[in-house]
């Protein structure tokens, strides 16, 4: 039966998650609460109402953690702005100490053409999957370069694949930019693993499979054509608990995919709390 281990391999170290008031982000959030770290679920809905097409909030996530007896608190802040970035790190540090974990996982995506797609929605979406995770990233690199530990893991996408001829057969979804955001995120990775990589710093990308969340429902991403492919979210909440607990130096750099992962290190996802 799933439980927080107050003793686990995470215990006394501060993690962000980004994204986190429902699907893939809560299910990171509640999986490093269950190893015993103290969790800052982010997102832009804190109550109930204050998002009218997808369930889940960020007090619904809290809520979890601490009925199981494990450590979180919220932020609410709007990743697409930097005065609410940086107030996510400077509260995180005032409730719990110096970051430890940084999981970029918040999105928001747009699936259109490129000749339809508008600048306000391009830069939005270049803002929140690219430009904050580099933004959140500066801010917690230097206490993480003091104490000379640390962990980002981002959350990318088989989006940021390059398409593959013969591309009449592809189909269209409008996922160019979305796939343009991911690539850069992965990019962005691995080049900041090579810069960090003598601090002792991990920094790593995991995607997950198809996963039925309310994101996936709403772009009607988990379909009749595709729901054979769905896999639990599970997978990748373990793949960033791998993650963000494996030692720097041997596990940092890395573009992963959560099931393959897994099986390299020949485990199980926990059952959630």
């Amino acid at each position: 039966m799933a439980s927080i281990n107050p003793n686990g391999k995470l215990t006394g170290k501060v993690a962000i998650v980004t994204g986190a008031s429902r699907g893939i982000g809560e299910a990171i959030a509640t999986r490093l609460a269950m190893e015993g770290a103290k969790v800052v679920a982010s997102a832009r809905t804190a109550e109930a109402g204050e998002n009218t097409r997808l369930p889940g909030t960020l007090h619904e996530t809290v809520d979890r953690i601490r009925k199981a007896g494990g450590e979180a608190t919220f932020i609410k802040a709007d990743l697409a702005q930097a005065v609410d970035r940086e107030r996510l790190v400077a509260d995180t540090v005032d409730s719990y100490g110096p970051v430890d974990i940084l999981v970029n996982n918040a999105a928001i995506t747009y699936f259109m053409p490129v000749t339809e797609f508008t600048e306000k929605r391009f830069k939005l979406m270049m803002e929140v999957q690219v430009y904050a995770p580099f933004h959140l990233s500066q801010m917690v690199l230097p206490s993480m370069r003091e104490r000379k530990q640390g962990w980002i893991v981002n959350i990318s996408s088989g989006a940021g694949i390059h398409p593959k001829q013969p591309y009449q057969q592809r189909g269209g979804r409008g996922g160019t930019v979305y796939g343009m955001c991911k690539a850069a995120l992965e990019r962005f990775t691995t080049g900041l693993a090579s810069e960090v990589y003598d601090d002792n710093i991990a920094v790593n990308v995991v995607s997950p499979g198809l996963v039925e969340t309310p994101g996936t429902l709403l772009h009607g991403l988990v379909n009749d054509q595709t729901r054979a492919r769905v896999q639990p979210i599970e997978y990748i909440a373990e793949a960033v608990f791998r993650l963000a607990s494996g030692d720097p130096k041997t596990m940092t750099g890395r573009i992963d995919y959560a099931e393959p992962f897994l099986k390299e290190l020949s485990v199980q996802p926990a059952e959630l709390v």
